[in-house]
């Protein structure tokens, strides 16, 4: 019967939240408080978690600009600069050929980030150069993700995914800083990248031990961490154009 009933949860578990092993000393020796097992689960899980979130992330955002039909507050050079860093990240991460609950949620904040660039564009006048955008972007991808690319670029390419997220997001904090509120920049989407990028930690170093890839988001938790300090603090601040519709 115990045979039996491990079955189905054996193949829900093994190998994608579980090796195998470990699976058999969890669950078969229950031996609960198997730290090095339990670490692995943890990852997996928490992995897999923000790789599913991401799917839903940056929505809220690509929805408030939508229903606003206005940008305002979102700084463009920092949008860009964090497509940038999102994209170092899945190049490296397919290149090295690291676990996808390691790296998934790249993908998907990537495809977003890329629809909230155009959109940006957009409600400023500039569709043509949005489209330009977007081709061009389509292409440089196809470039870094064939066998023409070296390593060395790829390598290259991740490393400057700090500076590019330390200047993304302090361009955005300077927009918020001048602008005295946060204009379209969606709560939901900034704490979740922040809750995101802290949890990414512990996954990139359980899963990769790659001390490049975990450096990325302990920067990239710190500037989130700046940027929803300041969402906090201009909460009940409003665009001066809307404060004059009021009187």
């Amino acid at each position: 019967m115990a045979a039996e009933a491990d079955g189905p949860l054996k193949r829900v578990l093994v190998p994608i939240l579980l090796p195998e092993k470990c699976y058999d000393q969890l669950f078969v020796q229950w031996d609960l408080l198997h730290v090095p097992c339990l670490k692995i689960l943890l990852s997996k899980g928490l992995g897999l978690g923000i790789v599913a979130g991401s799917l839903l992330v940056k929505l809220p955002q690509v929805f408030k600009i939508l229903g606003a039909k206005s940008a305002e507050g979102l700084s463009l050079q920092s949008v860009m600069l964090e497509l940038v860093a999102l994209t170092g990240t899945m190049i490296y991460s397919i290149t090295n050929n690291f676990p996808f609950s390691s790296w998934g949620e790249a993908l998907f904040l990537m495809l977003q980030t890329v629809t909230i660039c155009f959109l940006v564009m957009h409600y400023r006048g500039q569709t043509v150069k949005g489209v330009a955008f977007l081709a061009c972007y389509a292409l440089v991808l196809l470039v870094l993700l064939s066998p023409l690319t070296p390593l060395a670029v790829v390598t290259l390419l991740q490393a400057t995914n700090v500076p590019a997220v330390v200047v993304g997001r302090l361009l955005q904090a300077a927009t918020n800083y001048r602008n005295g509120h946060t204009g379209q920049l969606s709560a939901i989407t900034v704490f979740l990248l922040f809750g995101g990028s802290l949890a990414r930690i512990f996954t990139s170093i359980q899963e990769t031990g790659d001390p490049l890839l975990a450096g990325t988001f302990v920067v990239s938790s710190l500037c989130n961490g700046l940027i929803a300090a300041q969402l906090l603090f201009y909460w009940n601040a409003e665009a001066p154009h809307k404060q004059k519709k009021q009187q």
